[in-house]
């Protein structure tokens, strides 16, 4: 997220985030490799397709990876691993959790997040702060009402000054 709490801009466009990146990338390879499942909403889902589309991203979802995209609307996809989900978030975290796998990515936006969160169904938070102020934006997380405590894990700063803070919820 950006230093003022923001994931893309109003528009969706994450174009701040286009900038070099070290060897290890933060960490996210390694931690790519501890997940086998990706939870979207639908907007971060078309997000996804338009990055393809443009030639972005030449694979936006990993046939290696489950991923479930919370839609109202979209039923089916024709792409491998991918499964749309219309049901309450706190009975598909309790079916997902009582599946044998690795960790689980909430990779968002704001409202499928906040949705999880409001649910409890949030176990950790790793958030890589980018050194730039946008302005404007969507949250990390949708506004409502609440107050979730958090449990300072790990914090790693890097030397172009992204900060990979890592935090567990705590119930």
């Amino acid at each position: 997220m950006s230093a003022d709490g923001f994931i893309a801009r109003p528009d969706g466009s994450v174009d701040w985030l286009d900038r070099p990146h070290p060897k290890g990338n933060y960490g996210m390879n390694q931690f790519y490799r501890s997940i086998d499942t990706i939870i979207l909403g639908r907007k971060t889902y078309d997000v996804a397709l338009e990055f393809e589309k443009q030639g972005k991203v030449a694979a936006p979802f990993d046939p290696g990876k489950k991923h479930y995209i919370f839609s109202r609307t979209l039923t089916s996809s024709a792409r491998a691993g991918l499964e749309f989900v219309d049901e309450p978030v706190k009975e598909f975290a309790a079916r997902l959790r009582n599946e044998p796998g690795k960790d689980i990515w909430n990779m968002g936006g704001a409202e499928i997040i906040g949705a999880f969160l409001d649910a409890g169904e949030v176990d950790e938070f790793s958030i890589a702060v980018i050194p730039t102020f946008i302005g404007e934006g969507i949250p990390l997380i949708a506004p409502r009402r609440r107050t979730v405590p958090l449990e300072l894990l790990s914090a790693k700063s890097f030397p172009d000054g992204v900060v990979l803070l890592n935090y567990k919820c705590v119930r």
